[in-house]
């Protein structure tokens, strides 16, 4: 895996004054191109248009300072329509114009090319299990939040604390099915991952199809598929940040399954101190390459 990872990375460097296809990387790495992006998220640390985008700043930085070809040439062979839209970017990451910098010979960041090394891990097992679910609903109640990677979600916990008990206790009410009671379930709508990026939350509990549903609760319908559980028990949220970081740095690349286009489901049991919790998260895959939304 860390080869065809590495030879992707070799063939996106290549193709940095021209155009990097995702889908191609993801058939270098023998991977789709959703599972590609997620993977790549979850290693690197960022997503990977974003990556990218840093790569080409980096060269174009160093050929702005050496002076061999205009600021508009320079531009264009980096992908930029405009002199006035490479400005906007150049600005952006490296704190000053292409001009500027050329003219004073400021400093400029520059983002490492990166690979992929194996860092022997996995000491510790992880729990899952593998559940063919039909097709079921999510009702609750649902908010519009950024992504926040570390600590509490401010916005997700404001939006919980002003549903109110009376509301919370008549959604528990409705759980029919695992997992059983509130879940806090959260779905993207697109591959970027990076901090603040706006997911759909939902407060909720998993019905079935047919479930009477309250007129003011919102319903999220799920197609059947296949879902990995994962349980995990440590300080709260920390240990559950880092069960989706490993889930996807460590499970995915160890097991025959890709992540499927969906929402992930978290059934939490916060302990008295509110120090640690336990917990089961709920991930969509699908085995051996062929994803369903």
């Amino acid at each position: 895996m860390l080869d065809r990872l590495n030879q992707a990375m070799e063939y996106a460097e290549e193709h940095l004054d021209g155009t990097v296809d995702p889908a191609e990387l993801a058939r270098i790495a023998t991977t789709s191109e959703y599972h590609f992006r997620r993977l790549f998220s979850a290693l690197a640390g960022m997503p990977l248009s974003e990556y990218l985008r840093r790569r080409r700043l980096t060269l174009a930085g160093a050929e702005v300072l050496a002076g061999e070809r205009t600021l508009l040439d320079v531009a264009v062979r980096y992908g930029y329509g405009s002199g006035e839209a490479f400005a906007r970017a150049f600005r952006a990451m490296h704190g000053v114009g292409p001009g500027e910098a050329r003219r004073s010979g400021t400093v400029l960041v520059s983002q490492p090319r990166m690979s992929f090394r194996l860092v022997v891990e996995g000491s510790s097992s992880m729990e899952y299990r593998i559940v063919e679910r039909p097709a079921f609903r999510v009702v609750g109640r649902r908010a519009r939040v950024p992504l926040v990677h570390e600590g509490v979600n401010p916005a997700m916990a404001e939006f919980i604390r002003g549903l109110g008990r009376e509301t919370i206790d008549r959604i528990a009410a409705l759980s029919e099915q695992e997992p059983a009671g509130i879940v806090s379930v959260t779905e993207f709508f697109s591959d970027n991952r990076e901090e603040g990026v706006p997911l759909d939350y939902y407060h909720a509990v998993v019905t079935g199809t047919d479930a009477e549903v309250p007129e003011d609760l919102d319903v999220r319908e799920i197609p059947a598929g296949t879902w990995a559980v994962f349980a995990n028990t440590g300080p709260y949220p920390r240990a559950l940040q880092e069960l989706w970081r490993d889930i996807f740095t460590q499970w995915f690349p160890s097991n025959p399954y890709e992540f499927r286009l969906g929402p992930e489901m978290l059934r939490v049991n916060v302990r008295p101190d509110g120090e640690e919790a336990d917990a089961e998260l709920w991930i969509p895959v699908v085995r051996g390459g062929a994803r369903s939304a």
